[in-house]
């Protein structure tokens, strides 16, 4: 069974910065794809970035671009997105998600992922 553990969530002021980490129990390269989803309190999910694990192609959501930065240690098994610019518009819940076949409904639909973890909670105060 596949694992994913978010970690790294905080508190913090506006225009701060944040890296968060997400650890596979498998190797993150199996994955076709694995993916960073949000959910604010009393909004719908929303997804923030993608990308392939074994090429490092990234693909992020128009309100983080220049903000949100992938990064991975295949050798760790382990992605770690970095936030700056931080507003309270990003408070929420942080979720990694992967996925490693299955339908497919775009890089950014929920429904496209298989694997998900608890998430980390972002809170950003003004």
């Amino acid at each position: 069974q596949v694992q994913l553990v978010e970690s790294g969530g905080d508190s913090l002021q506006a225009g701060g910065s944040l890296r968060l980490s997400c650890e596979a129990s498998t190797s993150t390269s199996s994955f076709y794809s694995m993916a960073w989803f949000r959910q604010a309190p009393g909004k719908e999910p929303e997804g923030v970035a993608v990308v392939k694990p074994s090429v490092g192609g990234t693909i992020y959501a128009d309100f983080v671009k220049g903000r949100f930065r992938i990064s991975q240690d295949n050798a760790k098994n382990m992605l770690f997105p970095e936030l700056k610019e931080l507003n309270p518009e990003d408070t929420a819940m942080y979720y990694c998600a992967a996925r490693d076949g299955g339908a497919f409904y775009g890089p950014l639909a929920r429904a496209s992922y298989k694997y998900w973890g608890q998430g980390t909670h972002v809170t950003v105060s003004s």
